[in-house]
């Protein structure tokens, strides 16, 4: 700290919060807390700025490469935040509002925002598998939560740990789970109804950093179904369209935004022209934001997301989206996580497809364990599904709000160096990106290799 201090030439006074020892002494030049909150009794005073003043910088996860810092507004973020808590969420005074999340991730601001519905927050601070995955769901009972939103993969790992949240807490007063950060496969929704509680609404949605909140989620006004979001969210155009742009329905496409949403970014961070904003969302469809992930939209308007559009195993001609591999593999007791990538043939060929997983504690990779991972995948997908090659590695790495970094670890895969790939100080692993690289390094020099 006295060296961010020192390096701060601008800066006036530094404040200690007494958080990890609340009865500890301030740090050197700086006031307590304490001393700061009980200097005035002026009353809180509010300036007026314009509708697109920036309200704060947020980072994208690094899912794709480099984070990209993005400005956001205060008019757009409040009208969003207004309408998706409001109306989508039903949330207002008499609740009690959970998201677990990190300040890392969007969530966190999506949170915070609750107060402006009257809704009350809930925040949890340390490890939400501490001291086992139902720390959480006690805090929903000893709290009165009301609306409990965490991750697709916490459901997951709750899920394969066979965790019954209702029995070891009482959730009477749950009437909505939220469930965003990967898609929530139907195994999800099922766990979801059968062991928290059959009385509330399971919403599953997507957005991203990009625009603070969901371009589709759910509503109170209509029906659940498993393995599905809901709807397109008030206010955002979401289409699907094909390769040659056409919009489509019930077929998979690029998810597209054709008309502007209250909580587009205001820019980006130290990109005066915009040219980087544009060079992100609208290089491909211009006027059209492109977001980057698969969608298809059914005729009801249910929505399934199957992953990055930059990370789609393509062979032959079948596009499948990466979240159905991962639900095929990791419901397997071995897996732990997994990670896959489709390099392709530049000549046209079918390419490989490269499949890293994480077993579960005390298990080692053999032949046995490959066949019935490909078996499963041939069962529930097709055969060019099934990976050329399968390697374990220690750890998938992850962004901090827990997100697969597929994209980098391909471009680790063919060549790219480590700190072109992929922002460290992004993730919440830095130290699984070496097994990829060294894995890069030996395949080039030879076809029989296995990670470190």
């Amino acid at each position: 700290m006295a060296a961010i201090r020192a390096a701060l030439p601008s800066l006036a006074h530094t404040v200690g919060i007494a958080y990890l020892d609340p009865a500890g002494a301030p740090p050197k030049g700086a006031l307590a807390w304490a001393e700061l909150a009980g200097a005035t009794d002026e009353p809180l005073a509010f300036t007026p700025v314009p509708f697109d003043h920036p309200l704060y910088v947020l980072y994208s996860s690094g899912t794709t490469g480099l984070p990209k810092p993005i400005v956001h507004g205060h008019g757009g973020i409040l009208l969003e935040h207004l309408k998706m808590l409001a109306l989508h969420h039903d949330l207002g005074p008499s609740d009690r509002f959970f998201w677990f999340t990190t300040t890392g991730w969007m969530m966190w601001n999506f949170l915070v925002s609750g107060p402006a519905v009257g809704a009350t927050i809930v925040l949890f601070d340390g490890n939400p598998g501490h001291p086992d995955l139902g720390a959480l769901w006690r805090l929903a009972e000893e709290t009165g939560t009301t609306y409990f939103g965490t991750s697709a993969p916490f459901l997951l790992a709750c899920r394969k740990a066979g965790l019954v949240p209702k029995d070891i807490a009482d959730l009477s007063a749950l009437r909505g789970v939220g469930s965003t950060g990967a898609p929530l496969p139907v195994e999800g929704f099922t766990w979801v109804y059968e062991t928290v509680g059959t009385d509330l609404q399971l919403q599953s949605l997507s957005g991203g950093t990009d625009v603070c909140t969901g371009f589709v989620g759910g509503v109170p006004l209509l029906p659940v179904h498993a393995g599905e979001i809901t709807c397109r969210a008030l206010g955002a155009r979401v289409e699907a369209r094909s390769a040659d742009g056409t919009p489509v329905v019930g077929e998979l496409g690029e998810l597209v935004i054709t008309a502007p949403m209250p909580s587009m970014p205001v820019g980006f961070w130290n990109d005066p022209d915009g040219r980087r904003y544009r060079e992100a969302y609208f290089d491909v469809y211009p006027g059209v934001w492109r977001h980057g992930d698969w969608i298809t939209i059914n005729s009801r308007g249910g929505c399934v997301i199957t992953g990055r559009s930059d990370a789609t195993l393509n062979r032959g001609g079948v596009r499948l989206g990466t979240a159905e591999f991962y639900s095929v593999v990791e419901g397997l007791d071995e897996v732990v996580d997994s990670v896959v990538v489709h390099l392709e043939d530049d000549e046209g060929g079918a390419g490989e497809l490269l499949l890293f997983v994480v077993l579960a504690d005390g298990l080692e990779l053999d032949d046995a364990l490959r066949r019935k991972i490909c078996r499963e995948l041939r069962t529930a997908l097709s055969p060019r599904h099934v990976p050329d090659e399968i390697h374990q590695v220690r750890a998938v790495p992850r962004t901090l709000s827990a997100k697969k970094l597929e994209v980098p670890v391909k471009k680790i895969l063919t060549g790219t160096p480590v700190d072109s790939a992929a922002a460290k100080g992004a993730l919440a692993n830095p130290e699984s990106l070496t097994a990829f690289a060294t894995f890069a390094q030996r395949r080039a020099t030879s076809d029989q290799t296995t990670p470190a």
